[in-house]
This record gives structure tokens, sequence and C-alpha cells, in this order.
């Protein structure tokens, strides 16, 4: 019997199939077979030259957990021992045993191999009158079997049951051995039950892991979807379900930890930015180093679609340095145009228009005759006495002054008026300021901008000959022009 029951076990191992479970947790079945007797008149287990007596019985199973079953077995047959002498006896029977059964592999198995133990009884029939009490009682009862599953519903059984009684006058003897019997049983199990399968993926929901995946996807054996790759993402959600990527791509490879799956980026294995498509933007200008021609452009430069500093008047220098972006210039004044070829960049040009010389500021230099002319003209300002009103005679002299700043007109006056001593310092300031203030007015008059002249009184600060003579105090008291740019 222990042969028998390693053997059904090792062949248990190599099968797995559905059966009685969780989700089919009843079972009965018919079963046929014999009963053998052990008791004060022999020993009849496991022989054949003996009479043998049949039986069939009825089994309800029920499902308690992976491993363990509860079983009702009744049975109804005859029962007896008859070796051919005068000691013998038979008798019909019905018997009933609950037992505990304990299987050896869980119900995947196809071949599952068990043991049992419980109690019962046998109930006897009138014929036989050794014993007034029709009852026995089987305790224990003990067992063992073998399941072998065709089918999700039907089950072959073969079983061993020993039925221990607490008798020992069945057999007409009182003297010795209890009486024993031995049914040999084989049979046909049905499952019933209904499978739960909340998602309906054809995993019932006492083994799906997954009890919850949407209807349609495919799963595996324990209810999860499919997830060909082995990373993480199943297949109805992997974007690259043949490929081991990242849930965070959604099941797709970023090589480089950029954000961008390796099939989208332009540089897989250089870590960039999403708006890049995965690429390296070394000087931050919004171009990829794998397009940008000018890899090392100054931050903050606007660029064009290579990478490079803009040149929107297209004069050779780029808008970065060209102090005249939008104008197109010349290389040598850093974009800015000089119209009148000077040299002076026309917006730093006071004369644009007309050739000049750098220290003039673009404008051309003045005569030495008309620079003498000022001078002189400068010496022929008079004013009335002790006043601010210019001679008639003076004005001539500014008319032909406010000709010649016209023909320079980047030019710029300063008008120094100067008294001699008399009178106070105060007074004396004052009134040289006045005296110049009077000859910007006139010119102003006369068409020059007001931006070009400045009047600067001084008094009897700076004379140029001695107080003390008349003579003196007239060259003292006079008008400066200079010119500058």
């Amino acid at each position: 019997m222990k042969k028998f029951l390693l053997l059904c076990m090792s062949i248990a191992y190599t099968f797995t199939a559905n059966a009685q479970s969780e989700d089919k947790k009843w079972n009965v079945g018919l079963h046929g077979g014999m009963i053998q007797y052990h008791g004060d008149l022999g020993h009849d287990f496991y022989q054949t030259k003996n009479t043998s007596y049949g039986l069939g019985g009825l089994s309800i199973s029920r499902y308690l957990g992976k491993y363990v079953d509860l079983n009702l077995f009744l049975t109804k047959g005859t029962l007896g021992y008859n070796d051919g002498s005068i000691s013998s006896f038979k008798s019909d029977f019905s018997a009933a045993s609950l037992n505990l059964r304990f299987n050896f592999v869980s119900s995947d198995y196809t071949v599952r191999p068990y043991v049992f133990g419980g109690a019962g009884f046998i109930l006897f029939d009138s014929q036989l009158n050794f014993h007034k009490e029709k009852i026995d009682t089987a305790m224990p009862t003990a067992g063992g079997g073998i399941n072998f599953k065709l089918s999700p519903v039907i089950t072959l059984n073969l079983q061993e049951t020993f039925m221990f009684t607490n008798n020992d006058s069945r057999d007409g003897q009182v003297a010795g051995k209890k009486d024993d019997f031995l049914m040999h049983t084989a049979g046909l199990t049905f499952n019933f039950g209904t499978k739960k399968d909340a998602d309906q993926d054809g995993v019932p929901d006492s083994k799906d892991n997954c009890p919850e995946t949407p209807a349609g996807v495919v799963v595996d054996k324990m209810g999860c979807p499919l997830d060909k790759d082995s990373d993480g993402v199943a297949d109805y959600l992997d974007s690259c379900p043949d490929v081991a990527g990242t849930k965070a791509m959604n099941g797709c490879p970023d090589s480089d930890n950029d954000g961008v799956t390796d099939a989208n980026d332009r540089c897989p294995n250089l870590s960039g930015t999403v708006a890049l498509k995965g690429c390296p933007d070394s000087d931050n200008d919004g171009v990829a180093d794998i397009d940008d021609v000018c890899v090392n452009t100054k931050f903050g430069t606007k660029v064009d679609a290579k990478g490079c500093p803009l040149d929107s008047d297209n004069d050779g220098v780029t808008d970065d340095l060209d102090r005249c972006p939008t104008v197109a210039g010349i290389v040598s004044l850093k974009g800015c145009p000089d119209s009148d070829g000077d040299g002076v960049a026309d917006i730093e040009d006071r004369c644009p228009n007309t050739k000049g010389s750098i220290a003039n500021k673009g404008c051309p230099e003045i005569t030495k005759q008309d620079a003498v002319r000022i001078t002189y003209i400068g010496s022929k300002i008079f004013f009335e006495n002790n006043s601010d009103k210019l001679k008639v005679a003076s004005l001539s002299q500014l008319d032909e002054l406010s000709k010649i700043l016209n023909r320079y007109e980047g030019a710029n006056l300063v008008i120094e008026g100067h008294t001699d001593s008399n009178g106070s310092d105060d007074f004396n300031m004052i009134l040289s300021q006045k005296r110049t203030n009077s000859v910007k007015a006139y010119l102003v008059e006369k068409g020059i901008s007001e931006s070009r002249l400045t009047g600067i009184g001084l008094g009897e600060t700076k004379p140029v000959a001695s107080n003390k003579t008349t003579l003196g105090r007239a060259k003292n008291r006079r008008v400066e022009l200079k010119t500058n740019y």
C-alpha cells in the first residue's frame, strides 16, 4: 500500500489541470467495488481464494482548501466470509462514513493521491443474528486513494477504505479479534459549482492575481495582462511591447534617461531635452548641437536655424556685435553705415552727409580763414555801457558769424564774456553772463541750434591787460569766440 501511494505521488507531480477547487467546491461520485473481511474466522484482506462480495456507493465531497476536502461516503452491498469450511457468515449492509481527506498535491494537478481518516457506522440486515444490535460503529475509518482528472468535470477515483468496527460478534466469534472490513472501490466523480470570473478573462477569481483586467486583454495563467518584454508594463499599455522599457516611458526604452524614448530620440546616447527631441544644446540657444554650426554662441544671443547669431541686415556683423543691427553697415564700424565715408559711423557723425575727420566727430575742419574770422568777429562785438544790449554795429558781425556756423553744422561755439575791474565782482560776473546770453539769443534767432551754443560769463577773472589804464580796461572788456566739436 505504501509503495502504491508513493508511486501515485510521483506520477501526480508530472501533470497539472483544473479539478475540484474553490470555484467548483462540490463533487458527487458513483462507485462500485468489493468488500473483504478480517476477524476471528480468518484474514481475507487482499486475498482472492475466498468468496468475494460486491457493493455500490455514493460519495459527496466538499472543497475546504487547496489540499483538504470533506467526504461523505455511502455504500450498500453484501459482506461476509466463506473459505469453504463450516465457519462462515454473510449479511447485507448499508454503511456511511464522514472523512477528512488530505491531498498530497493541490487541485491544479491532474493526478492527485490522497489519504483520509474519519468515522462511520455499518447497518446490518436481520439475516445475521449473531448480534442483536443492527448497527456497528466504525471508528476510525481510514484509507487512501487517487483521483485522475479526465476533464474539467469528470474524475476517475480509486480508493481503499478500512473500517475498524467496535464489534466482535458479526462473524459468530466473540473470543478473539474484532471484525474489520476493507472496501476496494472505483468510480467516477463529477465536479459542480460556478466559476467566478469578474473580469471575464478566462481565469477564475480564486486564481486571478489581476482581477480587474480590462475586457479583451490577453492574460497569462495567473490572470494578469501579458508582458512579453518583462518590463513591468503590460502589453496592452506598452507602446514598445517587444522591447524592455520603463513605466515612465509607457514601456519604451530611454537609454540616456532624458525623457525622450529611443525611437523618437535623435541623440539616443546623449542626454538632451524634450524640445530638441533628446539632443543636447550646449550653448542654450535652442538649436541642438548636432544642427548647431556655432555651438559656442554666447547665452542669450538670438540665433538662426543653424544656431549662429542673427545678422538681420546681412552686413557681415552679427546682431549681438552690431551697433546698428537693422541697417547694413561696415565691419570696421561694428555694423554701422558711414554715409560720407569719413570713417565715423553715422550714429556718431555730427556731419553725416559731409566728409569730415574722426577728431571732429565726422565734421570737416574749420578753415584757417574762417577760424581767424571768428576770432575777429568776437573782438567786434560791443554792448551799451553797463548793459547787455548789443550795439547796432555788432549785429552785422553776428550775422556773418551765423553764416560761418551754418557751414560747419557740427561745430559748437563757446561764447566767453569778460569785463574790466570797474564795479564789484558780483556785478561784473552777472553782467558778463548776461552779455553772452544776448549773443546766444541773437544767433538762435538766425537759425543756429541753441544746443551748439554755450555762454560763459567770466567777469573780471581773466584780464588780458592791466585794469589801471584806460586802454587796458578797454581790452579786458571783450567777447571771445571758441569753436569745438
